[in-house]
């Protein structure tokens, strides 16, 4: 261990670095996407990223020998400071996350630096990984090693999960992703609260226009952060975020793909369909030249793809304990597989992640017939 050293990222070199590393380590699995390495930088980079607008990063290389061996990020979030302890975080909960080693002498050096930069910044806990906003990826994956992750999910080596265990965190929370064949008609039950929702004149479930674009962000902007406030690991989302996500993910926003629930005029219930972009981007090797660019446009313009995901759903909170929320939520899953079916070539739907406890969500996920495919563990340290 005489030979390896561990130093913060400070220049843009590094910065390439530390993006370039999962290139080799992932070299050989046949699961893993390589993320294209602009987006990679602009996560960790302050001016490209909104979610530094609340929040504070640094992260930290392990050389050997000169090459570069492992990665680590830790950082805090000043949004999650503010929130209550019983939704995991609260005063002092730093966190770290973007972890990648060789082995795990080099893991547990590079986690040591990552929890005294939290200790010298006032932290008293440490939770992981957290890679860089819940938002993002959060979790380790412990279960689904033999899918490809969809697009904004994280993938990580098997092993790993003893490496942390042994660094003395324990498991605090539980993620998960639903995979269902949407080619196939719900089930008869299911169908029958979609046909009285569709017979309620009251009750509207409409397309988003994408030409109004802010003006829809803004709707479900408002309905989130009221639908998901209860939650573990609940940060707000802030309009410099949701900037930012805008530009990156409106190429594969589609107006038949994004569903809100209307009753009474009123937007009550929101949910957010994308085709699969790791189907398009995974051949590219993490860039866009010389020719990827040319079939990611290509790509764009109408999209065929095997998998949508189901990244965010909500209905607000004062209706959540009613038997509108759950007709709302079929009624546009219904509308939205019928679309992915039929203008995009889709045969596999994935929802999620969804948190272990989250009875309502869970409940939905099983009557329309769909299993766990994926299982993000979230860990947690006293510093």
């Amino acid at each position: 261990m005489s030979d390896l050293s561990i130093t913060p990222v400070t220049t843009k070199r590094e910065r390439k670095a530390f993006v370039d590393l999962p290139f080799r380590l992932y070299a050989d699995d046949p699961y893993w996407v390589p993320p294209l390495k602009g987006e990679a930088l602009g996560l960790i980079t302050p001016e490209k990223n909104g979610w530094f607008s609340h929040a504070k990063a640094q992260l930290f290389l392990a050389r050997r020998d000169g090459r570069v061996v492992g990665r680590i990020s830790a950082h805090i979030d000043t949004l999650a400071l503010d929130m209550p302890d019983e939704q995991g975080f609260g005063p002092g909960v730093g966190q770290w996350g973007l972890m990648d080693a060789e082995d795990e002498d080099i893991f547990r050096a590079l986690l040591d630096r990552a929890e005294t930069w939290l200790r010298e910044q006032g932290m008293t806990r440490a939770l992981g990984p957290i890679s860089m906003s819940i938002w993002e990826e959060p979790g380790l994956l412990i279960q689904g090693f033999e899918q490809a992750p969809t697009v904004m999910m994280g993938h990580h080596k098997p092993v790993y999960r003893e490496w942390i265990e042994r660094a003395g965190y324990r498991p605090v929370k539980q993620l998960v992703t639903y995979e269902l064949d949407i080619t196939q008609e719900f089930p008869p039950i299911v169908k029958r609260i979609i046909r009285s929702g569709e017979n309620n004149k009251s009750i509207v479930v409409r397309e988003v226009d994408k030409s109004r674009f802010d003006e829809e962000a803004a709707i479900i902007l408002e309905i989130l952060n009221d639908a998901w406030s209860d939650n573990w690991g609940f940060v707000p989302l802030t309009p410099p975020e949701i900037k930012d996500v805008g530009v990156k993910l409106k190429p594969i926003v589609f107006n038949d793909l994004i569903r809100i629930a209307e009753v009474d005029g009123r937007p009550v219930a929101f949910m957010i369909t994308l085709p699969d972009l790791n189907e398009a981007i995974r051949p590219l090797n993490g860039s866009l030249l010389p020719f990827g660019w040319a079939k990611l446009l290509l790509w764009l313009r109408k999209p065929r793809v095997r998998t949508m995901r189901v990244p965010l759903m909500g209905v607000r909170k004062e209706l959540q304990s009613s038997r509108l929320a759950s007709q709302l939520a079929f009624m546009m899953i219904e509308a939205i597989r019928q679309a992915s079916v039929a203008n995009y070539g889709a045969s596999r739907g994935e929802i999620g992640w969804i948190l272990d406890d989250n009875q309502g969500m869970n409940s939905i996920a099983t009557a329309i017939e769909s299993r766990v495919n994926k299982v993000y563990q979230v860990y947690e340290r006293t510093l």
